[in-house]
Parts: C-alpha cells; sequence; structure tokens
C-alpha cells in the first residue's frame, strides 16, 4: 500500500528552497557533519518542511529535527513551536548558533546521543551470552 502525502503549498516550497540556499554558517557548519549519512550512516534532511514549520534538520527516520538558534528567535515563538511539533511526534533539539560554530563536536556528539545511538535490543538472549559460564566439571 502506497501513502500518497498531498503537495505542499507552493509558498511553503519555495520558502524551504530559499532557506537551503541562504543557509547561515552555523547551518553550513553544521550540514557539513550530517550530509550523506556522515553521523552514524543516518538521513538527515535541512531546511524541510514539517508543516505549517520548515525544520532546520531532520532525520525522519529517527523523528528528530534539529534546530539552530540565533538572534532572530524568541522563546516564545520557539517554544510553542516546539510544543507543537511534540505533540506530532517529533523530538525537537534546539542549539545555539554560536554553540554550533564554536562548539562544533560537541553539539554533533550530543545530535548523536540522540539519534545515533542503536536502540536497545528489545529480547536479551536468554542464555545471557557474554556472561561469564561455569561448566560442571569445573569445579572437579
Amino acid at each position: 500500500m502506497t501513502i500518497v502525502k498531498p503537495p505542499l503549498p507552493s509558498g511553503t516550497l519555495e520558502n524551504s528552497r530559499r532557506l537551503r540556499r541562504e543557509s547561515t554558517d552555523a547551518e553550513h557548519k553544521l550540514w557539513q557533519h550530517l550530509r550523506g549519512g556522515r553521523l552514524a550512516g543516518l538521513k538527515f534532511r535541512r531546511q524541510h518542511p514539517v508543516p505549517p514549520y520548515i525544520a532546520d534538520f531532520c532525520c525522519v527516520e529517527k523523528k528528530l529535527i534539529v534546530e539552530l538558534d540565533g538572534s532572530q528567535h524568541t522563546l516564545e515563538t520557539d517554544a510553542a513551536r516546539t510544543r507543537y511539533l511534540e505533540t506530532q511526534g517529533w523530538c525537537v533539539q534546539r542549539f545555539w548558533d554560536h554553540d554550533v560554530l564554536l562548539q562544533t563536536e560537541a553539539v554533533v556528539d550530543a545530535i548523536w546521543n540522540l539519534a545515533g545511538k542503536p536502540d536497545p535490543h528489545p529480547n536479551p538472549s536468554p542464555d545471557g551470552r557474554g556472561a561469564q559460564r561455569h561448566d560442571a566439571h569445573e569445579y572437579d
């Protein structure tokens, strides 16, 4: 069964494309670490429409949105946006532009901790593989 998504409004699509062309220094720097599966093989998209918003970076597989905040952001607007996206099932992580520029590796590590670590195996091995085993004749 194929799921057909409705087309995006042309204004949203054009705005998303414009934001990609006019990326900030922080967005450009972080994109160098996220693009092409460079972070744990995960596919990130930049300036990805999540109506009615456009996410700075998005990993659809992990339902993770990474937002970079600069001087144009306000706490109230960002909080409302985050709440809405979380109600839609997304995990939203925000970083300040200056942190991306000055502490890039720390930001990338934080993103990896959210998205890149493999999920714990739901069914641990019943025979305790990895645990030390003792044979009966060991005590003879």
